[in-house]
């Protein structure tokens, strides 16, 4: 049930992502580079063609409702600093939703630029790299920003600063390198160990804020290794 749950969550934050890169972009992805992008996404995450379909098609009809994006910033108890990113239709809903995750946690909701800058913004992406001399990539794309490349179970994977996103993905493209998957991060510049029960504390908040319909990402700096 777990992991129905995360899938439909999953196709949720995919399906508004594809409504906003249509209402900035237009529905056709070879003109819209944040479309295509999110298309790659949702073929990375399993997501039936129909619902790609159905989700720029929803997107592209006037009656559909803009999402807007909303960072909300906090601490959990024990001192840890959370950002909330959402997309939301009804941004009153989501900041009394938020408002009220942080204080039944004991936590606080913050202002704007409270925490933010404790975290770097970065993005990624997941490409198919068989036979290619990693090295050599890493050289050409180091003028595109690009910070790290290296190779997982899954791919390779390249990190650079939120800004090369762009730049990035139109250097991939232009040398038909294929793209698995692509995001954001925000990565803690400094973690926290807390003990066991002091991490169930903070657990529980973030489980209430990551259930709710409206957030696409949860980050914080809790040092999650043993």
């Amino acid at each position: 049930m777990k992991r129905w749950a995360a899938m439909s969550k999953a196709f949720t934050r995919i399906g508004k992502d594809i409504v906003m890169a249509v209402k900035e972009g237009g529905p056709d992805p070879d003109a819209n580079s944040k479309l295509r992008a999110v298309i790659q996404n949702a073929k990375a995450v399993n997501m039936p063609k129909d619902n790609i379909e159905r989700a720029i098609k929803r997107a592209s009809d006037k009656s559909q409702g803009d999402y807007k994006e909303v960072l909300f910033e906090g601490y959990a108890p024990h001192g840890i600093a959370i950002l909330v990113e959402t997309a939301t239709d009804n941004n009153t809903r989501t900041v009394a939703n938020i408002r009220s995750y942080f204080n039944k946690c004991d936590g606080s909701l913050g202002t704007s630029g409270s925490v933010v800058f404790m975290f770097d913004h970065t993005c990624n992406f997941r490409i198919n790299g068989t036979g290619m001399d990693l090295e050599e990539l890493e050289l050409e794309l180091i003028d595109h920003g690009v910070e790290e490349v290296f190779e997982d179970e899954d791919g390779v994977m390249i990190y650079a600063p939120f800004e090369s996103f762009g730049a990035i993905q139109f250097a991939l493209e232009s040398q038909e390198i294929e793209i698995i998957a692509s995001g954001f991060e925000r990565i803690p510049q400094v973690t926290k160990t807390l003990g066991e029960d002091q991490k169930a504390d903070v657990e529980k908040l973030l489980e209430k804020i990551e259930e709710d319909d409206d957030v696409q990402n949860v980050y914080h700096n809790m040092n999650e290794l043993e």
